[in-house]
């Protein structure tokens, strides 16, 4: 663990945090994306691939329509990546999702927070902005986005911080109790994608077309 990597991973950190809502939505907050990059960053990308799968998994159950509260796993897959890697890479693949699961809360309501101190922040200008003061409106935008890096900023240290204590943790565990962890966490995310597949699909004709891509893609996976 060095200074250069933990500035490395706080950067990229807070740019998968920002991405997710205000700039520039080009879906590096997907775990898919930033954990392979944060592998990269570390020097482990077998690791940053591992977790950002996993996590996708996860993801893949969330369904962000309107206010509705969810995890945010852009950060925590970043913090994900360097528990596991710190704790010992793939093997730790359980104690990095584990921090990455917490992480991802805490995300989750920080974005509660940050909507909750935008909407204060619009009532107070709101005469200014429907007066048409080009000046507010653009002194509102940078606010928010000031306010969104500094929470994304802020999680995504945080979650550095239980990534350092997971390799404390870590020493004190036999290696069967590690195994078992990842066996639990890739259950566990291969469950919660499956949730949110078939809630996605329903019980109509998607879902001949979904038994049929299962059916291909095990396929073509086992003839590969």
């Amino acid at each position: 663990m060095s200074v250069t990597d933990l500035f490395l991973l706080l950067v990229w950190g807070t740019l998968v945090g920002v991405d997710l809502v205000s700039v520039p939505q080009m879906m590096i907050a997907r775990p898919l994306v930033a954990g392979p990059v944060a592998g990269i960053l570390v020097g482990d990308f077998e690791t940053g691939l591992l977790l950002g799968l996993v996590l996708e998994l996860f993801q893949l159950d969330v369904l962000p329509v309107g206010a509705v509260r969810y995890p945010e796993y852009g950060p925590a897959t970043v913090a994900a990546v360097a528990a596991s890697h710190w704790s010992g890479g793939p093997m730790a693949l359980g104690i990095g999702t584990g921090a990455g699961l917490l992480i991802g809360l805490l995300g989750g309501e920080a974005l509660h927070w940050l909507r909750t101190f935008n909407a204060r922040a619009v009532r107070a200008a709101s005469a200014a902005l429907e007066s048409g003061d080009v000046r507010v409106l653009a002194r509102v935008h940078l606010g928010g986005l000031v306010r969104d890096a500094s929470r994304a900023c802020i999680v995504t240290a945080t979650g550095l911080a239980v990534a350092w204590i997971a390799t404390v943790i870590v020493v004190t565990l036999p290696p069967r109790a590690i195994q078992l962890a990842g066996i639990v966490a890739v259950a566990a995310a291969l469950g919660a994608a499956a949730t949110g597949v078939m809630r996605l699909v329903g019980r109509g004709p998607n879902l001949k077309w979904l038994a049929a891509g299962l059916v291909g893609g095990a396929v073509i996976a086992w003839i590969a």
